[in-house]
């Protein structure tokens, strides 16, 4: 029986958890950058920012993380049913 889909719950985590790092190494990378970002208007900034970060987690982080989550909690289905009925994990 395949899995169900990830609720939207575990999208939304999923999805937080690849763009606060991509967020974060960007700052980063453009804090480092000083000298030539400092001086860019801020909506310049944001827009390189989500240029990169955007496509990266939708085409690459994103759909890795949820298909562990997805193996992670086929895993915690196969082993609760396995468990013996008066048996909690």
């Amino acid at each position: 029986m395949p899995a169900p889909p990830p609720s939207i719950h575990v999208r939304v985590v999923a999805t937080w958890v690849s763009i606060f790092p991509l967020v974060t190494l960007g700052m980063t990378v453009m804090a480092l950058s000083g000298p030539i970002t400092a001086a860019w208007p801020t909506w310049l900034r944001a827009l390189s920012l989500t240029g990169v970060v955007v496509p990266t987690a939708v085409y690459l982080v994103v759909p890795r993380v949820l298909a562990v989550s997805v193996r992670w909690m086929s895993w915690r289905r196969g082993r609760s049913a396995a468990a013996e009925p008066g048996e909690r994990l």
